[in-house]
């Protein structure tokens, strides 16, 4: 700082200057030139500056955004100088350069006894690795803290007591100390320090010790936090600590006594622990537990509701993970399913065919017309699997990592005698766990409507596969067979296949045609244990044409379209199986159909038979579609099996994650290929900053390639079309191991129930095999706030100590619309430019005269949550802050200019009405002022939602009630309108929408008012804390009545907005 360097000013007229800055010598002013002003103007004394803010979040930049935007955001920061708060506005060539200002004025701000002495007392600030320096500043407490755990660490292997250690020993302390560091990076820094020296001993003393440490452990990303932190003792005491975990990783429950548990388990330093006192080393150590992982500690465990239907969940499939190879050559091996149900798989294919001696053999069966000489070639020399040990393996295996039903798919083809024996095996070696399909209408008194739960089904294995008809009697008969397909074009037989990969040596399969249908000869014992009869699309092509069917002779009460009911003729104790391709039109072309049909039929997608390598296909596309159950290859590493543990890493990892409700309503409106805002559901924005990576190995296989990396990171969300995006990070050119990005990226998310997130590391350099590591996490278990991400390796394998540092933040989680930029945009938003949400005429009009009865309270609604929500941006704006900011942070910033140099607050909290308001006591600068207004604005606009949203909501539900209740007269009022064919399902598409829209727009006006809730509570607090109190405002009992007040209202099963209103 003192050296100078390059920084550009913005002016209130969007104009950039690039001037030269310098701090001076005796740390008491900032100058800059070139400038149109004497030297003795072009200055700003330390002294003068009140707060200096990271971002774009001052006037300047809000009034100017779009004119500013190829600006980076991690680069801007203003100084906010005078009694009127005025803004020097600027934008450094790097985010590095800009902390490092940022860092060096917030010292100077905490520790003014300085300012105008020695420049030597900034000692090391900015000093890091790369010069030589030690980021930790000479003489603050947590430097001095740091150096005594040092030296005790030091003591304890310095078993002489002279002071000096081997090279080895020093090595192994340090590697011991930082785990995850390498240890040819210790020991060449070693070296280096002796060469320095010109020693000619290996020997470490106790100084160089320190010295190589500090150099190689100090992660600057966590020290420049620190700094903002701690102010002045670049350590944190548990108050510190509290705000923190408040203001920055939404923990708004923390307590004082969970933080003194946290520093006591994490501060490394025993004066640390006695103090209460959490120093940089163990801040670092608490920013990379899995206590700050970015997986939602409450889906450790299963957190979902498990009292539905089956067919409300995905579960976890797999596709014949116990081939070793690929499709054809692959051999059995018991290793596969093990793996398999350790991940937590919840269906498992098993092939079998005819074995010796009568014993049924675990394999890939691929039907009478394809010769089966090539396959057992290949590995005839490997011992055959027998089903009996396939299923005690299974049976062994089966519950150990979820207690959750397993649905075993088998497909045979075995001659009646083996399927008896298999059968047998069935009974003998699952015994109780076996599910008997008689249960499922006891379990349900009889009544044959849905399907169990997995609550009910806990502990039990059901059998899914083909099963005779009631009408059929005798011990063996015949079902008829589904072809399987390939790819999207219709049934194997009679079609060329040419293996990918070979297209140029014309290796093609050609299955000849059957000369008529194929039927599966089946034994009884076997069938009579199937609890879910597997079936082909035909089941979903027969609904639908019944649907047609009726249509053209009467209209049904629900016909083709979202919220229709299942037709009795599907059974709803069966399991659809479609091939990938079938599924991917099915998609494509009838995406409501589908999500209709899953509401109560379980249905499954295979891999394409042209997949011989055991690739997998994208599940997201078909989990978009509704479909519960996409079988994977699991044995096969790769970005779509990423995705899959990523979806059901979530819930536990028991291998059931709910699907969303607009799929599991009754009526209700979805499309898989929705491209806009799926109605009532609120869209959110995702901001992430990737920060830094920390031990990142080297990609396989790059042994020759030596030691440097050049790695950058990519982002992709994966969800409905709307969703799918893409962005990346600049590459850490040579930045090996420890690559520091500073880089925010920003989403928009429609469907978050739907979305996926991944971390892909990639070296830039490496050709062929550039993949470092990945992490993919579902939307819904994001946690706000600083967050380690923990990289796994291809085969989905943590890496060591290997993780990204990230800041996630997750705005709009209740609004009605899209999230507007921050600034004034956000303010001058008035009703006339609102957006309303509008319900559709359906033609018929005993229904539009009830849904007219809707526009009203939907206006109401809107405008009460567009005004809280506008209301409290524009406040957080005043403040200087982003609107991902807390509401304590406000508080804070909002404190420090209401306070005299004396201490004295100029305005204290009151509680009118039970509602905290500010209250002036002197005189205030016309900007404290407009910031006073801004606060009783957004008061009063959280006041208006609260009183009024009950009753607002009741009217929308009336409406809703009403609708529904005509919904069992649909068919009747359609005929009576005289609607047919397009207009029928027209009106049906509309109902079904208004519907969505009424349900949708109750829940989020409620969640709008506990939002409002717990605001006013965090408010409370904020100014309790930052003394705003005072006894004769607010006593502690009037107080107290207060916050009981604002948390007498219970917001148990909603997620607060805040993603993170955790107890520490």
């Amino acid at each position: 700082m003192q050296g100078g360097c390059e920084l550009k000013k913005i002016r209130p007229n969007s104009r950039v200057y690039c001037r030269f800055y310098t701090l001076d010598t005796d740390l008491s002013c900032l100058r800059w030139e070139p400038s149109k002003k004497d030297a003795e103007r072009a200055r700003l004394d330390v002294s003068s500056i009140r707060e200096v803010r990271t971002g774009k979040s001052t006037e300047t930049f809000l009034h100017n955004g779009p004119l500013l935007e190829h600006l980076a955001e991690e680069a801007a920061f203003s100084i906010i100088h005078g009694d009127e708060y005025q803004s020097l506005d600027l934008v450094a060539l790097s985010a590095d350069v800009a902390n490092i200002w940022v860092t060096g004025l917030r010292y100077l701000l905490a520790h003014p006894s300085i300012i105008g002495g020695a420049g030597g007392g900034c000692g090391g600030i900015g000093g890091g690795p790369s010069d030589g320096g030690s980021l930790a500043v000479e003489g603050s407490l947590g430097s001095k803290m740091r150096s005594e755990w040092l030296a005790a660490e030091f003591a304890q292997v310095d078993e002489d007591g002279y002071g000096i250690v081997s090279e080895d020993v020093a090595v192994a302390t340090v590697c011991k100390l930082c785990p995850g560091i390498k240890e040819a990076k210790v020991r060449l820094r070693f070296k280096e320090i002796q060469r320095s020296k010109e020693k000619l001993t290996s020997h470490v003393t106790r100084e160089e010790f320190q010295e190589a440490y500090c150099e190689l452990c100090t992660r600057p990303d966590v020290y420049f936090l620190l700094v903002q932190l701690s102010q002045d003792r670049e350590c944190l005491d548990p108050q510190d600590l509290r705000l923190f975990l408040e203001t920055e990783q939404g923990l708004s429950l923390a307590t004082t006594e969970g933080c003194w548990e946290l520093l006591k388990r994490y501060e490394p330093s025993a004066q640390g622990r006695e103090r209460g006192l959490l120093g940089l080393d163990g801040f670092a150590r608490y920013l990379q537990s899995p206590e700050c992982q970015l997986l939602d500690p409450e889906h450790l465990g299963v957190c979902q509701d498990m009292n539905l239907p089956l067919s409300h969940y995905y579960i976890s499939t797999s596709y014949r993970s116990y081939l070793l190879d690929d499709q054809v050559h692959g051999r059995a091996d018991l290793g596969g399913l093990i793996k398999a149900l350790q991940s937590g798989c919840r269906c498992l294919e098993l092939g079998v065919t005819d074995g010796p001696e009568g014993e049924p053999l675990l394999g890939v069966d691929y039907g009478p017309d394809i010769s089966r000489h090539h396959h057992h070639h290949h590995h005839h020399h490997h011992a055959p699997v027998t089903i009996r040990s396939a299923l005690e393996v299974v049976n062994k295996y089966a519950f150990l990592t979820s207690q959750y039903p397993l649905l075993l798919y088998l497909c045979h083809r075995c001659t009646p005698g083996q399927q008896r024996t298999m059968a047998h095996h069935l009974k003998k070696v699952f015994g109780s766990r076996l599910y008997k399909p008689e249960a499922l209408h006891v379990s349900l008194g009889g009544r044959a409507t849905t399907l169990p739960s997995p609550e009910q089904l806990k502990g039990r294995i059901l059998i899914v596969g083909k099963k005779l008809p009631p009408e059929e009697e005798g011990s063996d008969g015949e079902v008829s067979e589904e072809e399987e397909e390939i790819g999207g074009g219709g049934p194997l037989a009679g079609r060329r296949m040419t293996i990918p990969g070979e297209e140029e040596l014309g290796v093609v399969l050609v299955v000849p045609p059957p000369s008529q249908p194929r039927k599966l000869s089946l034994h009884k014992e076997l069938s009579d244990l199937v609890a879910i009869i597997r079936t082909s699309s035909r089941s979903f092509y027969a609904q639908r044409g019944s649907f047609k069917q009726s249509q053209q002779q009467s209209p049904p009460s629900s016909p083709s379209s979202p919220g229709s009911p299942i037709p009795p003729e599907t059974p709803y104790w069966t399991m659809c199986s479609l091939g990938e391709g079938e599924a991917g039109r099915l998609t494509s072309e009838s995406p409501e159909d589908l999500v209709m049909f899953t509401k109560r039929t379980l249905t499954r997608v295979r891999p394409s038979s042209v997949r011989l390598d055991s690739s997998n296909p994208n599940p997201q596309g078909y989990w978009k579609g509704g479909v519960q159950l996409v079988a994977l290859n699991q044995q096969t590493p790769g970005a779509m099996l990423d995705l899959h543990r990523g979806r059901f890493s979530q819930n536990g990892g028991c291998g059931y994650v709910l699907r969303p409700a607009v799929m599991r309503d009754e009526v209700s409106y979805f499309s898989a290929h929705t491209h806009g805002c799926v109605p009532g559901v609120p869209p959110q924005t995702l901001r992430i900053k990737v920060i830094s990576a920390h031990n990142l190995p080297k990609p396989q296989g790059s042994g020759a390639k030596g030691e440097v990396i050049d790695p950058y990171v990519v982002l992709e969300l994966h969800g409905v079309p709307a969703d799918c995006a893409e962005q990346r990070t600049r590459t850490a050119a040579q930045n090996q191991d420890e690559p520091m990005f500073d880089e925010t990226f920003e989403f928009e998310v429609n469907m978050p129930e739907l979305a996926l997130l991944r971390f892909v590391v990639l070296d830039d350099d490496y050709i062929g095999d550039d993949f470092i590591g990945q992490y993919s996490v579902a939307f819904e278990c994001l946690q706000p706030g600083y967050r380690n991400v923990p990289l796994l390796g291809l085969a989905g394998d943590p890496l060591p100590h290997t993780s990204l540092f990230v800041h996630v933040a997750i705005t709009n989680r209740r609004g009605g619309g899209k999230a507007q930029r921050r600034g004034l945009s956000v303010r001058r938003v008035g009703r006339r430019g609102r957006e309303y949400v509008s319900l559709r005429h359906t033609g018929i009009k005993a229904l539009d005269e009830v849904f007219k009865q809707a526009s009203a309270p939907l206006k109401e609604a809107t405008d009460l949550r567009e005004a809280a929500q506008c209301s409290t941006a524009s406040f957080k704006d005043q403040c200087g802050l982003p609107t991902v900011a807390k509401l304590k942070q406000c508080i804070q910033s909002l404190a420090t200019r209401l306070q005299s140099p004396e201490g004295a607050m100029g305005a204290s909290m009151v509680l009118r009405e039970g509602y905290p308001c500010l209250e002036p006591l002197v005189s205030l600068s016309e900007a404290t002022r407009k910031l006073l207004s801004a606060y009783d604005t957004m008061i009063t606009a959280q006041k208006q939602l609260i009183e009024n949203a009950d009753g607002v909501q009741e009217r929308i539900d009336q409406v809703h009630r009403e609708g529904m209740d005509l919904h069992e007269d649909l068919s009747r009022l359609c005929e009576k309108e005289g609607l047919k064919g397009r207009k029928l399902n027209k009106a049906v598409e509309s109902f079904t929408w208004n519907i969505t829209v009424l349900k949708g727009q109750s829940d989020l006006l409620r969640g709008a008012k506990m939002d409002s809730l717990d605001a006013l509570r965090q408010l409370a607090l904020a100014c309790e804390a930052c003394g705003l109190t005072s006894s004769t405002s607010t006593s502690a009992n009037s107080f107290s009545t207060a916050e009981l007040h604002y948390s007498s209202h219970p917001t148990s099963g909603r997620r607060s907005s805040s993603h993170g209103n955790g107890r520490v």
